[in-house]
């Protein structure tokens, strides 16, 4: 009478080569993640950027074009992001009541501290403030990220 080896069932070996296998892939993914992550923060930082402003600039060409009303000697930028929600009176609206809206709502920093209110969440630069030290003034000439890190372009969020 032969004996019989059982072979149903996975050696040592192979359940530690099938556990390298996995580890290594799993080395390989969690960095890809991480960097689909950043790059998904990067696309909607780029478009808050470019909501926010197109909406600068389409309040200061109301102004231009005396649709809202404006000191002669102001910029003609909004004096807070919130007034691009809250809406302008329509100076050439035959109603009195008509508003001018350009934001439905204020876009967050992706970087920023999820906690901060919108408008928070963003670095403000009034239009008298040199383009290389932003400073918050009487308008928001622009807005940047406050984030310290350093996109994927090699080029910090606060300069974008």
């Amino acid at each position: 009478m032969r004996l019989r080896r059982s072979s149903s069932g996975f050696t040592l070996v192979e359940l530690l080569v099938s556990v390298v296998i996995v580890g290594l892939l799993a080395s390989v993914a969690v960095p890809m993640a991480e960097l689909v992550t950043q790059r998904n923060k990067e696309r909607d930082l780029r478009e808050a950027l470019r909501e926010v402003r197109g909406a600068l600039d389409a309040y200061k060409r109301a102004v231009d074009e005396g649709r809202i009303a404006s000191d002669r000697l102001a910029s003609g930028y909004p004096p807070s992001l919130q007034i691009l929600v809250d809406g302008a009176v329509d100076a050439k609206s035959p109603t009195k009541d008509s508003r001018l809206y350009f934001l439905r709502r204020i876009p967050r920093d992706p970087f920023a501290d999820p906690g901060a209110d919108a408008a928070a969440s963003w670095g403000q630069r009034s239009y008298g403030s040199p383009p290389d030290m932003p400073a918050q003034g009487d308008d928001v000439f622009d807005v940047y990220s406050q984030s310290q890190q350093t996109g994927l372009n090699g080029i910090r969020y606060q300069q974008w």
